[in-house]
């Protein structure tokens, strides 16, 4: 049996970083979002000293929660998706919107492939 893969998006996050190892060590591919792909080193050496085990089953792919290009192919041939992504805000936050809508966008999508 193919092992299951995982999207688990906003990859350079504390608590994704966390989902990422325990789903590697339990056998999953994982795949997971950073909004610029220059930071794939840098994920990756912070999962090293978590104790990554199996970095060769875990993929990058770019996407950013405020733009829609980069989100078809995040969830292609995935088994699962965990949201973990949040969008940043700097600044003075208008409205909740600002925050919640690029966040439920992203979840709805990868609702929507099933």
């Amino acid at each position: 049996m193919a092992r299951q893969r995982v999207l688990v998006t906003g990859g350079s996050g504390f608590i994704a970083g966390h989902c990422i190892l325990q789903l590697l060590a339990q056998g999953y591919l994982v795949r997971t979002t950073v909004r610029s792909l220059e930071r794939e080193a840098a994920v990756r050496a912070v999962l090293v000293d978590g104790g990554m085990v199996d970095g060769d089953a875990l993929s990058f792919i770019s996407a950013d929660l405020t733009d829609d290009a980069g989100w078809a192919g995040a969830v292609a041939d995935v088994d699962f998706v965990l949201h973990i992504a949040s969008p940043v805000v700097t600044g003075k936050v208008r409205s909740e919107n600002d925050v919640i809508a690029p966040a439920r966008r992203c979840a709805s999508c990868a609702e929507s492939r099933q």
